[in-house]
């Protein structure tokens, strides 16, 4: 009888190698030290688990498919441990996902002080979301009873069944949408001169994004400060509650009103409640990951701008020398050991190349994986990926080597990250981001719920891929695929239902998010065609590379920040009360009377106008061609010439006709109100019309 004692040293060391990454990973996302240890475990499980069952795939493949020769058997486990193996790891997920990490993230969200309050309110937010999902289970219940009558195994099979269902449906849309998406963005970031113009389109929209959680964060700090400044109808614990939540505030006192907050906010009750307190609570702590969320973005956004930008320079020169190494920019540019004409070849010839390279072997890879969607059905033996896995002997007999472990693991990797990496790009998750070293707790329980969510349905997907006669031999078909397959209705629903990839692939392919956007008015998908404005965003990430962005977000400079421009200034920025009215003067851009807006509505609106304006006034300047430009500086020439004293008298009236003398009276060119302008229907200087 063979020993697996090596594979189970690989199995050992392969465990540790995902529990370091995912560590790093917690790290660059989380404050590790200040994380609570009931919130930083659930997520180190709810990552650390889908990562592992990238590696259990293939050792259940060698496991199931074992054959007698030892150099090609590959990394093997007996079948009680990889079924121990499946148990632990999904039924662990499975109460990470529905249960656990929903209440963690609840709890953290709920906005209140002792833990009874956050766990009450907890129980719940997630009870309503509970009771929806339990009048789903009672109709599926019903129908797998009437399919296989009240067996013991039959709610198990539903619970399962439903699970996977709801994240394949997911899993899908997600995956199809980033097969496309991938491969796209990277052979897009290959023209450096495009990237850098689609970096500069994307700085107007998250310039006025910062603003606006700018003015939100002013009016709830605001609104806290008013409640401190109130002696009367709140008791003692609300005092101590409002001077906590007061203590937290991120913004310098300089720039919050000690007034009453604008029209537009809502009114402070006359008796304080738990209940008040906690909602002003929860919307302040939201609107402070907000600002830090987008106050990292615009910062990202003005470093890549800035290497690219010294990238692109670096044409004619042939060296490249970034200003200042930033955490943010890239990877190579904070090593010292290349010099600026290795640093130019690297950037300007090698990673383009590398970026088309791969964008290419993924272009590829999504291809075969979308191929193998529609055939595993009708014809599993043609699919590409059981080509790259699968190898057959001369007996006739199915395996899975070592090398084919390896591509089945590559194979599920990338189809996680495609499916991972369209959260980037649907914008149907609210406020919840992953922000460096500074990412809110709900969105990191929500983010690592949605990662748990969606392996397990990816890893069986790919498990059908190959032919019936090898997966159905796998310890993951018996443990999961069969109670899939225990009804025609989820039989048919796995291996038909893949098959709607070809609705976001071909929705991403031809943009059809445009269209519905352009349809309806509102659009899932942010593209980067779509972002314009590319002019206006060039000179806002100037202005604060030069150190002159009165938000003090200047990355590339560091250097203390202009106070805001009178159009771009909240109404809470001044020091006097908002309460006062505001100047009527109309906006020149618009027309419109700032006074017959809401503050924070007047003061985007003429930001806009404003901005419109200078984009305007650069489109026609730079869009101005050859012979346009010729003609300019020709009508400039004779216009600006000065004329000789002779030819003053060309045009004069003589004294019988009502002329004047000496210098009094200029040219009829310069001026119609007097010489032969009159004669033409001029005016004269004073406003009269002559008849």
């Amino acid at each position: 009888m063979t020993s697996s004692v090596g594979s189970d040293v690989f199995a050992f060391l392969s465990l540790l190698a995902v529990s370091i990454i995912v560590l790093l990973l917690l790290r660059h996302f989380l404050p590790l030290r200040t994380t609570p240890a009931y919130l930083l475990i659930p997520i180190f499980l709810a990552i650390a688990l889908p990562v592992s069952i990238i590696l259990l795939v293939p050792i259940d493949f060698a496991s199931s498919l074992r054959s007698h020769d030892e150099a090609s058997r590959g990394i093997w486990l007996p079948d009680g441990v990889v079924l121990v193996a499946w148990r632990i790891a999904y039924w662990l997920t499975f109460a990470l996902t529905w249960f656990i990490l929903p209440l963690l993230g609840e709890y953290v969200d709920s906005g209140y002080r002792t833990p009874r309050s956050r766990m009450i309110y907890s129980l719940r937010s997630n009870g309503r979301y509970q009771l929806i999902v339990l009048g789903c289970s009672i109709a599926g219940l019903t129908y797998v009873f009437w399919q296989n009558g009240f067996a013991k195994t039959s709610v198990k099979a539903l619970v399962m069944a439903l699970a996977y269902c709801w994240g394949l449906v997911l899993a899908i849309y997600l995956m199809g949408h980033g097969l496309v998406a991938v491969p796209r963005k990277l052979y897009r970031n290959a023209d450096i001169s495009g990237r850098l113009r689609r970096i500069q389109g994307q700085a107007p929209r998250t310039y006025d994004r910062l603003n606006d959680a700018n003015i939100a964060l002013e009016e709830l700090e605001a609104q806290v400060i008013l409640l401190r400044q109130r002696k009367h109808a709140i008791s003692r614990d609300h005092q101590e509650w409002i001077e906590e939540i007061s203590h937290e505030s991120i913004l310098p006192g300089s720039r919050i009103s000690a007034h009453a907050p604008n029209g537009s906010s809502p009114p402070i009750p006359a008796i304080i409640t738990d209940r008040y307190l906690a909602a002003l609570s929860r919307k302040l702590i939201r609107a402070r990951h907000m600002r830090v969320r987008f106050v990292d973005s615009w910062g990202r956004l003005v470093q890549e701008a800035a290497d690219t930008r010294a990238i692109l320079d670096a044409s004619a020169s042939k060296k490249l020398e970034f200003e200042k190494p930033h955490p943010r920019g890239y990877f190579f540019s904070q090593i010292k050991i290349l010099t600026p004409y290795s640093r130019y070849l690297l950037y300007v010839h090698i990673v383009p190349v590398v970026r088309i390279a791969l964008a290419a072997l993924f272009s590829l890879a999504s291809v075969c994986i979308m191929w193998s969607e529609l055939i595993k059905f009708v014809a599993p033996k043609f699919s590409i990926i059981r080509l790259t896995v699968v190898t057959h002997r001369k007996s006739g007999e199915s395996e899975v080597g070592f090398i084919g472990q390896v591509s089945a693991s590559i194979w599920i990797l990338y189809m996680c990250t495609a499916a991972l990496a369209s959260f980037d790009d649907v914008k149907i998750w609210g406020n919840r981001a992953l922000v460096r070293r500074n990412t809110y707790g709900e969105s990191a329980t929500w983010y690592s719920g949605q990662i748990a969510r969606l392996t397990v349905p990816l890893a069986y997907n790919f498990v059908t891929f190959l032919p019936p006669d090898v997966h159905r031999k796998t310890t993951f078909y018996h443990f999961l695929g069969r109670l899939v397959n225990l009804t025609p209705l989820g039989e048919n629903f796995d291996y038909f239902f893949p098959i709607l990839i070809l609705i976001p692939v071909c929705a991403t392919l031809f943009n059809l998010y445009a269209r519905v956007k352009s349809i309806f008015g509102f659009g899932i998908v942010e593209d980067d065609e779509e972002i314009g404005g590319w002019r206006e965003g060039r000179d806002l990430i100037e202005r604060d590379l030069n150190g002159r962005s009165h938000l003090g977000l200047s990355a590339g400079t560091g250097g203390t920040s202009s106070p805001p421009p009178l159009q771009t200034r909240s109404p809470l920025d001044s020091g006097g009360s908002p309460s006062q009215p505001l100047s009527t003067s109309a906006n020149p851009s618009t027309g419109v009377a700032s006074s017959s807006l809401p503050p924070r509505q007047a003061d985007i609106g003429q930001r806009q106008a404003q901005r419109l304006a200078d984009a305007t006034r650069a489109a026609e300047e730079e869009d101005e061609n050859m012979f346009q430009g010729f003609a300019h500086r020709v009508r400039n020439t004779f216009e600006n010439v000065e004329r000789p004293g002779w030819m003053s008298d060309i045009g004069k009236r003589p004294k019988w006709m009502g002329g004047v003398d000496g210098n009094s009276e200029s040219s009829g060119r310069a001026d119609s109100g007097r010489g032969m302008g009159r004669w033409f229907g001029g005016r004269p200087a004073d406003g009269r019309v002559r008849l």
